[in-house]
């Protein structure tokens, strides 16, 4: 591991994006580790959407295929050496104790669930026993221990982000996000606040974009990623997802699907994308392809704070769409009109060239003889 200079920035984020206070930090790592816990609330989905990744993919950034990147060492239970247990946790043990020997990058998977609503005994989910007691040490013990600690801190998904599923309102767990539990204004030790990729689940390349991202900071190549108010990567969740989508010109035209077999826009289906940040429709979900308006699916808001319960029922047409497809009707009406003339008119060879159907240039065609 190489040493590093500078001074530790501060939190927030201004109205660009930009992280403030750490731009000039210059760091210069050649190892780092990435100690990855999927015990929050959540299904796994974010870690098997990961493996589709491809640009780049998460082998390539372990084989160290990737020009300029520190030596990543990923711990993540799928790669596990056993079948769980004290082999697979001692890097995180090391990691608590100040001992891992090189600095590490924590990921949270799953939403962070409020232990002081359980009376008594009792956990929400955990990580391993304490080899003290035999107890299982629950997922909040470990942040409490490793985030402190951690060069940076990752949330993945929307679990971990905002709370997402598990934290909807009337859940007896009292879930939340990672920033909601840790403070929106903590630091790691790189001065980046946590880094949210939402998403139900993390679109594969948003999330190993962002990684990239962070470990070329990390090896002193980049500057610190930009994130917007609600710390997610600006590049990516700067639009929104009308903004990117093939049926948006549908939208202003006045258009609107009835059913999932068109391929208009679906705001009066459901399609929450007007409103939405996310940049599926652009980048499609793996290789390019797929994405929830692409194959006629409509937005639920799955990348929003106020994911699930501001968007529920899903199928409904949302709060001002009826509003707003009113008045788009008749000016989309004039406008599919105008355009319908201008087609027309383009979709015939200029009169310079010749009058009518006939050719006047005095070519004969062959085959008229």
């Amino acid at each position: 591991m190489t040493s590093h200079s500078g001074t530790n920035g501060t939190s927030g984020t201004t109205d660009a994006g930009v992280t403030p206070g750490i731009a000039e930090e210059r760091w210069g790592f050649d190892e780092i580790y990435i100690l990855w816990i999927s015990e929050g609330m959540s299904c796994d989905g974010d870690t098997v959407s990961l493996t589709a990744a491809d640009q780049p993919s998460l082998e390539d950034v372990i084989l160290g295929l990737i020009p300029g990147l520190p030596r990543v060492n990923l711990v993540n239970k799928v790669l596990s050496p056993s079948l769980g247990g004290e082999d697979f946790l001692a890097p995180y043990r090391a990691a608590a104790r100040g001992e891992l020997g090189a600095p590490f990058i924590l990921v949270i998977e799953g939403s962070v669930p409020n232990q002081n609503v359980i009376e008594g005994d009792g956990y929400w989910t955990s990580f391993g026993n304490d080899p003290e007691t035999g107890q299982p040490e629950t997922l909040n013990t470990w942040i409490d221990k490793l985030a402190p600690k951690a060069w940076a801190v990752v949330a993945a998904g929307t679990c971990a982000t905002f709370g997402g599923i598990h934290a909807m309102a009337g859940n007896p767990t009292g879930c939340m996000g990672l920033a909601d539990y840790l403070g929106w204004d903590f630091t790691a030790e790189s001065g980046l606040p946590v880094v949210n990729v939402p998403g139900c689940p993390i679109q594969p390349e948003n999330f190993m974009e962002t990684l990239i991202w962070v470990l070329q900071h990390a090896a002193g190549s980049a500057p610190p990623p930009p994130l917007d108010h609600m710390l997610r990567p600006q590049w990516l969740f700067g639009k929104t997802v009308h903004e990117g989508c093939d049926r948006g010109s549908y939208y202003e035209q006045g258009s609107f699907a009835t059913d999932y077999n068109s391929p208009k826009c679906l705001v009066k289906t459901g399609c929450w994308g007007p409103v939405v940040n996310c940049n599926v429709p652009k980048r499609g979900w793996m290789a390019g392809i797929g994405g929830c308006p692409n194959v006629g699916g409509i937005c639920i808001g799955c990348t929003m704070p106020a994911f699930p319960d501001a968007f529920m029922p899903f199928m409904d047409e949302p709060p001002g769409a009826t509003l707003s497809t009113l008045f788009v009707k008749p000016y989309g009406a004039v406008i599919r009109r105008l355009r319908g003339f201008t087609n027309d008119m383009v979709n015939h060879e200029t009169k310079w060239r010749h009058k009518g159907r006939k050719l006047t240039t005095g070519y004969d065609p062959y085959w008229r003889a």
